[in-house]
């Protein structure tokens, strides 16, 4: 069994990793690497329990044992209801935290406790309804059958719920596909304040970056293999329309680093390199989190 990188080769036209080999099943590009079945099956069950994480600060240990599921309903017609995963003060500014193509797994609540962290209260959708993509099949097939404008409607709904529960503003941020899907809530999702995307940019059909209707901060690696999603010459792209927006923007290139780069628990790294996605550099994580850090507090605090 192998691992995969994944991108819609239907929408991105994704170019393949070093080292990685490449085959296409229903659409999609897969670059295979070595086996992280087992490897994602235990990272699966320790998503579940992030207080005994070796890694973590005592700070952010205490704020994991108050991650919370809630059910929430998508706004729309059609009732429908999904969970979502809730850490930090009730009544802080909001964030939306948008998982990548695994699911809610322990790196994407990772990401959610170091942001409450910082003062927000953050919100996990569960865009895959509890599965995870643990092998590759099943992460394909995840993939495969996500709605895309009904994860945006999610988070539209998470939003929502945000406000409801006293976040005067709320942002979105997300990582990988949940970068792209980050951007498209800038064009798509009303009521947000601004957004940060990770590695990510939206199929075309689903949003175009031009239309976008709140702040855009984005942060990319140089580099990035994955073309026409999160590649160098994608960033550049993002760029150019972002400066049609009329929007605040900012897009951020990182020397020396790959895709995930943000992904930094002992697991994620040495998953990065049997990918091909390079050597983990904490400096640019470090950096991504502080311009992260300033852009929310601009747009994201009472008063601004």
């Amino acid at each position: 069994m192998a691992s995969v990188i994944f991108a819609p080769s239907s929408l991105y036209g994704a170019r393949q990793a070093p080292g990685a080999t490449a085959l296409i099943k229903n659409g999609l590009r897969l670059f295979t690497t070595p086996s992280f079945a087992g490897q994602r099956r235990r990272e699966a069950h320790l998503g579940h329990h992030l207080c005994c994480f070796s890694y973590q600060s005592g700070t952010t240990r205490s704020i994991a044992s108050n991650l919370q599921k809630v059910k929430i309903e998508r706004n729309g017609d059609e009732k429908i209801e999904f969970d979502v995963y809730v850490v930090g003060e009730k009544g802080a500014p909001g964030i939306v935290v948008v998982q990548e193509w695994w699911g809610v797994d322990y790196e994407i609540k990772k990401h959610a406790i170091n942001i409450a962290s910082k003062g927000y209260r953050a919100l996990i959708p569960d865009l895959y309804r509890g599965k995870l993509g643990l092998e590759v099949a099943e992460a394909q097939h995840l993939l495969e059958g996500l709605d895309w404008p009904g994860a945006v409607a999610d988070i539209a709904a998470s939003a929502k719920w945000l406000k409801d529960q006293g976040s005067s503003k709320v942002g979105v941020t997300g990582f990988c596909m949940g970068g792209g899907l980050t951007i498209a809530s800038a064009v798509r999702v009303p009521g947000i304040d601004a957004v940060v995307a990770f590695y990510g940019t939206p199929p075309p059909q689903l949003a175009d970056p031009v239309e976008a209707k709140v702040p855009v901060q984005a942060h990319f690696g140089e580099n990035d293999t994955l073309k026409g999603l999160s590649d160098k010459e994608t960033a550049k792209a993002l760029e150019e329309k972002l400066k049609k927006a009329n929007v605040p923007s900012e897009v951020y290139l990182y020397p020396n680093v790959g895709h995930a780069f943000m992904n930094s628990s002992p697991e994620a790294i040495e998953r990065k390199k049997a990918t091909g996605f390079g050597e983990h550099h904490q400096e640019a994580v470090d950096l991504a989190w502080s311009r992260f850090d300033l852009w929310f507090k601009k747009y994201l605090q009472v008063g601004n």
